[in-house]
């Protein structure tokens, strides 16, 4: 397979090893320490958060005495 010296300007050597970054931020997705993922786990607590919330309102009890920890 052989390319013209026209693809090889478009197409440069950078553009394959270069991660893409996400559709909602420009933040790189990584694993572990990175910004990323502490903004992806942060909602996903608040959604958790939400939902407790929600459960307490429709059970008109507590989270901990819903779940069954308490008696």
């Amino acid at each position: 397979m052989t390319t013209s010296s026209a693809d090889a300007s478009v197409k440069g050597p950078e553009s394959e090893s270069t991660p893409t970054t996400s559709a909602t931020t420009s933040d790189i997705p990584a694993f572990g320490w990175s910004a990323y993922a502490e903004r992806v786990n942060g909602r996903f607590a608040m959604i958790g958060f939400v939902a407790v919330l929600a459960v307490e309102a429709i059970s008109h009890d507590t989270f901990l005495h819903w779940a069954g920890f308490l008696r």
